[in-house]
This record gives C-alpha cells, structure tokens and sequence, in this order.
C-alpha cells in the first residue's frame, strides 16, 4: 500500500523539493535549513521504506530528531542573527569518526543480510551511517561536514538509482555541486572568523 501510495504521489517530489531548499538554506547559514530538513525528512520515511531501503527509512526518523536538534544548536550560537562559527576536526577526531562509521556499516549491513530482505544492506548502512555523523557534524557546524556529504552523496547516486528512485538519484547528483558551493561558502565564513 505505502508502495503504490509513493509511485502515484506527490510525496517524493515534493521531499526532493524540500531537500534541495533544506542544502541551499544550510549554505547560507540559514537558519531555516533545519524546517526544510524536518518535512523532507518525514515525507522520505515512506518513500525509503516503500524501496526496501530500511537503513535508509531509519535515518529519516534521525533526520526528524536532528534537524529539532539542529536548529537550537543554530539558534543557540546565533542570538543576534550575525554570527556563523564554523568549527574544524583534528585529524584523530577525522579518524575516529570515519573509523565509526565503518564499523557501524559493517555491523548493520551484516545484521541487516542475514536477518531481512533489505536491498544491498552494506551500501545501505554505509550511507546511513555516514549520513548520522555528518548530520551530526552539520548541527556542530563543522567546516568538513561538506567533504562528508560529498562522499556519501556520491555513493547515494548509485543506491538510489539501482532501487528505481530516480528522482532521489537525481537529487542527490544536485547535491554534489551545491556541496560544491556549501564547502566554498563555509570556508570563506570561516577565514573571516579566523581573520
């Protein structure tokens, strides 16, 4: 039912609207990225799980969380709308991150094989995964959040497309030149902080 509720709606169109408005908002430091995120997010629940993609459909419940998360970190270090600090990770901080997505993937994707009919668990975990921490990152205002989102962005293009959802495909593909821009942006904001 939810299926046939995905393929004739309005529901994927308009989370990839939303999802794009989310991405632009965010490279502007804008606070109001974080409602964009939550209605995406939301509606792309039922379009991940219709797709078989259980990872995925979970992490949209996350998005929901972070992106009410989010939006009092932003609010919190933005109390008269004219400051954007944007933050970095040392290299060990990069390692452990990096290290817990793979290890979480590994896990999942395992579980996820043997225990469900998920299609292609591994990937499925891996971009789920990866999405947590650099959500995570995002929230924190973390300058390499963009470095992230380009690599799972790119693996995504590919996930999305092999289940059929074109238009997420598509989505994502956007996403790798506006995280272009996203990383430019962030990146001139905070040479004027540090300056």
């Amino acid at each position: 039912m939810i299926s046939n509720l995905i393929n004739t709606s309005w529901i994927e169109p308009t989370a990839v609207i939303l999802a794009i408005a989310y991405l632009l908002l965010a490279v502007k430091q804008n606070i109001s990225c974080w409602f964009a995120a939550f209605i995406s997010s939301f509606l792309y629940f039922f379009v991940m799980y219709s797709a078989g993609l259980y990872m995925e459909a979970g992490l949209q419940i996350f998005y929901c969380i972070m992106a009410v998360y989010g939006w009092t970190q932003w609010r919190k270090s933005l109390p008269d709308n004219s400051k954007f600090l944007v933050k970095t990770w040392n290299r060990n901080q990069h390692i452990k991150a990096i290290s817990l997505i793979f290890l979480l993937a590994l896990t999942s994707g395992w579980a996820l094989e043997n225990f469900t009919n998920a299609a292609l668990p591994f990937i499925d975990s891996l971009t789920t995964w990866g999405a947590i921490v650099t959500t995570y990152m995002v929230a924190k205002r973390l300058l390499e959040n963009w470095i992230y989102w380009f690599v799972i962005d790119a693996v995504s293009v590919f996930l999305f497309y092999s289940r059929g959802l074109f238009l997420t495909s598509l989505l994502f593909f956007v996403y790798l030149i506006i995280i272009y821009f996203g990383y430019k942006s962030w990146t001139e904001m905070k040479d004027k902080i540090d300056a």
